[in-house]
């Protein structure tokens, strides 16, 4: 079975490996008329359509560029960063394995039989984020008068802003995309044109209390989907450095996605095939590996300048508030 593993100790450049993994990946699906391996080859031709041609992200980070002017504009006293990021190599081909192993774990507990590879197929269709912008705000604590709320003056502008992307956005070359998580509730801030698009983790928060805003837009310019998050500091701060950080967020992803108790070895040649490929993932030392511009001391101490671990940064924007020392009227 070929592993992502296996292309990590040659010095190869992140894209070098992308295209041997995924050419090796296509050949052996071809021989083995693996439909699901075929999938998989198709998921890595994606990023390495982003790497190659890679020029769309100008294009298209000059036009969310757009949208913090206007922010800056429209919002002189708030500070907000904007990031954006492409999803590294290492945690896609993870996400994808662990799809495959998720998916068919919990349709066997609860059917006692297999998806068929129609459904499967499906399921592995839904990656919007291999592309990211996040967009996180805060009211200085100058600008907040005495009795008055932060959270709720930083959720009211969360959502006045959120009310804005769209239009804005598809006037630039995107389209919105329809929410799949039919049935959650929708702050009454949204507006009710544009509750079908966006995921509200805000008002559905996560089991351990994640929150955030997401909405998917399909770049109609480069052809690619990205997904823009929206948060306070507060809430960023939560899941960076607080109980939903990455770090618990993978280890929490990483026990659901190592279960196989349910389903006996052999039973289904995908699901053991994808749970293969996440534990040797979940075991990789970093520090054996060599790759083209990455260095690891150990799986904490990481320098990665490729994306092969951490995600590719792109469009670091940062408005400071201004009128600090002066009260707004």
């Amino acid at each position: 079975m070929i592993t992502l593993n296996d292309y990590l100790y040659s010095g190869d450049t992140v894209l070098k490996i992308l295209q041997r993994y995924s050419e090796d990946l296509k050949q052996s699906a071809l021989e083995s008329h693996n439909s699901i391996d075929m999938a998989h080859c198709n998921f890595l031709l994606q990023q390495i359509d982003m790497l190659e041609h890679n020029d769309f992200l100008t294009s298209q980070s000059q036009r969310i560029r757009e949208l913090y002017k206007l922010m800056a504009k429209k919002y002189p006293f708030l500070a907000f960063t904007f990031k954006g990021r492409i999803k590294s190599l290492i945690r896609s081909e993870e996400k994808f394995n662990g799809y495959i192993v998720e998916y068919i774990y919990d349709y066997y507990k609860k059917h006692g039989s297999f998806p068929d590879l129609a459904e499967l197929k499906q399921k592995l269709s839904c990656f919007r984020d291999l592309i990211a912008y996040r967009i996180i705000i805060s009211m200085p604590q100058c600008h907040i008068k005495e009795g008055e709320d932060r959270e709720e003056i930083e959720l009211s502008f969360l959502y006045e802003i959120a009310n804005i992307i769209p239009e804005f956005l598809e006037e630039r070359g995107f389209t919105v995309e329809i929410s799949e998580r039919d049935g959650d509730k929708t702050s009454s801030r949204l507006k009710k044109s544009l509750k079908s698009y966006y995921r509200d983790y805000i008002e559905n928060p996560s089991p351990i209390g994640y929150r955030s805003l997401h909405i998917t837009l399909y770049d109609n310019i480069s052809r690619s989907y990205i997904e823009v998050q929206l948060r306070t500091k507060e809430m960023d701060d939560f899941a960076e450095i607080g109980p939903a950080n990455h770090l618990g967020y993978e280890k929490r992803q990483e026990i659901e996605r190592t279960r196989r108790d349910e389903i006996p070895i052999g039973a289904s040649p995908y699901f053991d095939e994808a749970y293969e490929r996440g534990i040797k993932l979940h075991a990789l030392d970093l520090s054996k590996v060599n790759v083209n511009m990455f260095g690891a001391v150990n799986n904490s101490l990481v320098n990665d300048g490729c994306g092969l671990f951490r995600g590719r940064l792109i469009t670091p924007y940062e408005h400071l508030s201004r009128f600090q020392n002066d009260l707004i009227d």
